[in-house]
């Protein structure tokens, strides 16, 4: 079975994180299995489980107090190693996968490569320095807490972690939301489409990836 489960403990965070890749234990579109301390994170990261298709939770205690960097960070270190501990050999993975996502105004590319080489190109001008909601919602309120630069942080601990090659493109866009989600929303559905099983080898001509 291609899963997962990471225990990371620093002096920072505490996390719990579950993969599946195929899919058999998932997480509801309420986010129970999702709770990392910041809203706006939780939510990304809702997305994420719903539009990927796979198994997906994960529990952080960090020092929120502080501000939301190390948690975001973290999360995406956690998340990258779990990536790579599912797909083993990558034998018959479709590897490849590239996605262009419509969010309201914004439209948003990501293509990736599971290589087995790290790398991170994250063309998106985020408008706003921190996503804020207008609402009376006290959980939307808090989203206006989240730093929008974290956004690249939690991408480059993954493909640091994953040694997966990321690009991210945003072709258009005014609302910071719209284009973090379609950002998001974009990973999931590449990532998902890349860890496929279509074959039996491993797809490459080095014979190893």
């Amino acid at each position: 079975m291609r899963t997962s489960e990471i225990k990371r403990k620093t002096a920072e965070t505490d996390i719990s994180l579950f993969l599946d890749l195929d899919g058999s234990v998932k997480s509801d579109e309420g986010g129970e299995n999702v709770n990392t301390g910041c809203g706006f994170l939780n939510h990304m990261l809702q997305l994420f489980a719903v539009h990927s298709g796979f198994g997906f939770s994960v529990e952080c205690v960090g020092d929120t107090d502080v501000d939301f960097h190390h948690t975001t960070e973290d999360i995406g270190i956690a998340l990258g190693r779990a990536v790579k501990e599912a797909l083993g050999e990558k034998l018959g993975i479709a590897r490849y996968a590239d996605v262009t996502l419509p969010m309201d105004e914004a439209l948003i590319l990501c293509a990736l490569d599971i290589s087995g080489r790290g790398y991170l190109n994250f063309d998106v001008e985020l408008p706003a320095a921190k996503v804020t909601d207008d609402s009376d919602d006290v959980t939307a309120k808090k989203c206006g807490l989240f730093d929008t630069e974290l956004v690249e942080e939690f991408f480059a601990a993954f493909v640091r972690e994953s040694g997966v090659t990321l690009h991210f493109k945003k072709l258009y866009g005014k609302n910071t939301h719209h284009i973090i989600e379609g950002v998001f929303k974009a990973f999931a559905r590449a990532l998902s489409a890349a860890c496929k099983v279509v074959g039996g080898g491993v797809p490459s001509s080095k014979g190893v990836l």
